[in-house]
């Protein structure tokens, strides 16, 4: 078994933190549940041992991650972009949480790249940027809120895991492996989720949470998306969904609305991939969902300027809706093989 925090690489960042030192935590743009729940976990877990970090976030994020404990602490890019620029500035060490490239954190990218802060990678996406001065990637992770319990465990902290550190972490694990239903799902990730319930997480309201406090306008989207956008390909047993910026603001559209959309598409008998379109400020995003062994990472990678994990990534296209829908119905004929096996 690959040990994920080697002992040689903890005791330099150790080493690190136990300077004075300013310490940033942030992860990537339109934060999901993983991205939150590990970037708070660490906000906590930091404040536990004695230090000050502050965490910023690109932009704003769902509705229903925002009960998670420490959110109040949390700042957002957007809101003081010449604050944020200092808070950058001033930084000795920056934590980038659950991406791999610095262009992940879009309008903050180039105050990081030029940032002379020591950067600390803990990621679980394929191919991480080679600008980090310490890299934690492991692609066989559920996710990066497990990366993060390992970090603490490595460090001899597991005491420190509290009820609150337990619920982010949680939350975490539970909405990056689509409530523990995705391969990347281990019997060794099962355990942690055990310690966490052990250390004070309430399961049934995480869930409850995340999954039951849909607003209405939510529900409707979700019913016209399937209802009237939803359109199947069983000649190359693919699905998708396509949303205009119209269509989305006909709902009054709130970042997060759309999460989970795509595996409603994925869930028919006899699909075995599956892409959600959502039109947005000048481009297009997309995201994948797979079966079995079909690859999205490849297919987004290779021609939508994305990546992330075998049977879950995501992609972007500069252009009209339209244009994005025909490249994707373009290419499928040369993955027609690979989805029929």
């Amino acid at each position: 078994m690959i040990e994920r925090f080697p002992e040689e690489k903890l005791k330099e960042v150790s080493a690190l933190l136990n300077k004075p030192s300013r310490i940033l935590i942030t992860t990537h743009h339109r934060p999901d549940g993983d991205a939150m729940g590990s970037s708070l976990a660490l906000l906590l877990y930091f404040q536990a041992k004695g230090f000050s970090p502050i965490l910023l976030v690109p932009c704003e994020y769902p509705d229903f991650l925002q009960w998670l404990p420490g959110n109040d602490q949390v700042l957002n890019f957007e809101d003081d972009e010449s604050h944020a620029e200092e808070l950058v500035n001033d930084s000795d060490m920056i934590f980038c949480l659950d991406f791999n490239w610095l262009s992940r954190v879009e309008k903050m990218e180039p105050l990081l790249r030029k940032s002379k802060a020591v950067k600390i990678l803990i990621d679980h996406h394929l191919n991480p940027e080679s600008i980090f001065e310490y890299t934690f990637s492991y692609p066989d992770a559920s996710s990066t809120s497990e990366l993060i319990f390992d970090y603490i465990k490595a460090s001899g902290d597991e005491k420190l895991i509290s009820p609150d550190i337990a619920t982010a972490l949680y939350c975490g694990i539970m909405t990056d492996t689509n409530s523990f239903r995705y391969e990347s799902m281990k019997a060794g990730t099962h355990r942690i989720i055990a310690s966490l319930i052990e250390a004070g997480a309430r399961n049934h309201l995480i869930h409850q949470n995340v999954y039951d406090s849909n607003t209405e306008n939510r529900l409707r989207l979700l019913g016209y998306a399937l209802k009237e956008k939803l359109v199947v390909l069983r000649e190359f047993r693919c699905a998708y969904i396509s949303l205009s910026e119209k269509e989305l603001e006909m709902f009054n559209f709130r970042t997060g609305d759309t999460e989970g959309v795509v595996n409603y598409a994925l869930s028919i008998l006899g699909v075995e991939l599956a892409a959600l379109f959502t039109e947005r400020e000048g481009f297009v995003k997309i995201s994948f969902r797979s079966k079995t062994d079909f690859s999205v990472q490849e297919l987004s990678s290779a021609h939508f300027n994305g990546g992330g994990h075998k049977n879950a990534s995501g992609g972007r296209y500069n252009g009209p809706l339209s244009e994005a829908i025909m490249t994707f119905l373009d290419i499928l004929p040369e993955y027609k093989e690979k989805l029929l096996k």
